[in-house]
């Protein structure tokens, strides 16, 4: 997977940043494990834990409110059914208006060894501090990336014209991982025939050929829309290894046109220009913006998701962001 930083960046599920944080300097304020069976007695089925009744005196900040916290979390891990939690403390800290929020979390099917996790809600409110993240934090929390995405995620795009579920891929044309995941977003093509599909260049700084691929891009959607540009990206994938040189690259890039129907010295002149190149620089501010540090990811009505994530799994987000958001996502 390429990134852009050494940051840890799950956005699956909180869990996944809050846990390895904690667990080490937190495991002994867990309740005690039950007591083991003898090897005589079978092992009892797994059930669902019973989380011990929190202290009113661990309640000292003003705020967030523990009814804004469990909506926020509901928001976040709602789309995993088995997943249970129970809001422990909310603590003033030695920091004004910084609040230390700390959970149970656990699972119905008593697999999971009951854990605990936390994070801190900054002065405003609207972000929390989780693992080495800052994230947002609220009842939506992904309301306002979904209003960015909407306003500003214009590369081409398949499926409905409609932005109600829009599906937004950030993607580098010299990243591995973004051609393996291509199969993947043509199933998401078929399967969710009501999204709006948008297919949005997110050039890495450590690919040479990465920006000039995004220009290209840029001028074959604008010369011949959004299927032109399909089978253009498909054909620039096709051939990825021939991005690791200047020469290659640009091999590459005009067959990918030509394959497309376009004239290649037509496009290789648009990508050149000022106004293709303040289209690549607006594709970085935007997902900077949407604090997006690898490819691919996904932005699913504003969730950001890694698109190299279980198949199933993806599509269990959408179904679930989609039924938050009232939306028809088949």
């Amino acid at each position: 997977m390429i990134r852009l930083s050494i940051r840890f960046a799950s956005a699956l599920a909180l869990v996944a940043l809050f846990l390895p944080v904690v667990q080490a300097a937190a495991q002994q304020d867990v309740p005690a494990a039950p007591v083991a069976q003898t090897p005589s007695e079978p092992a009892p089925a797994p059930a669902a834990p019973v989380f011990p009744k929190p202290d009113p005196a661990n309640f000292t900040a003003a705020a967030p409110d523990k009814e804004t916290v469990n909506a926020f979390l509901q928001a976040s891990w709602g789309y995993d059914d088995t997943r249970v939690w129970e809001v422990w403390a909310i603590q003033k800290t030695e920091v004004d208006g910084i609040s230390k929020v700390v959970l149970l979390v656990g699972d119905k099917t008593g697999k999971m060894k009951l854990t605990l996790a936390q994070f801190y809600v900054l002065p405003d409110n609207k972000h929390i501090f989780a693992g080495d993240d800052i994230m947002p934090f609220g009842a939506n929390p992904f309301a306002a990336a979904r209003a960015i995405a909407q306003q500003r995620a214009d590369g081409p795009y398949r499926g409905s014209a409609s932005k109600d579920l829009e599906i937004v891929e950030f993607v580098d044309f010299q990243c591995p991982h973004c051609k393996a995941a291509q199969p993947n977003m043509d199933k998401l093509a078929v399967d969710f025939p009501k999204a709006r599909i948008v297919f949005q260049n997110f050039p890495l700084p450590m690919h040479a050929a990465a920006a000039p691929a995004a220009a290209y891009g840029y001028c074959v959607t604008k010369q011949g829309g959004s299927d032109t540009f399909f089978t253009f990206a498909t054909a620039v994938f096709d051939g990825q290894e021939g991005l690791t040189s200047a020469d290659g690259t640009t091999l590459t890039l005009n067959s990918a046109v030509t394959k497309a129907g376009l004239d290649p010295v037509a496009i290789a002149a648009c990508a050149k220009t000022p106004a293709a190149l303040a289209a690549v620089d607006a594709m970085v501010k935007l997902g900077q913006d949407l604090k997006i540090n690898q490819t691919p990811t996904l932005v699913i009505n504003g969730r950001s998701v890694p698109a190299t994530a279980p198949y199933d799994l993806i599509k269990q987000i959408i179904l679930y962001q989609a039924k938050m958001d009232g939306v028809v996502a088949q």
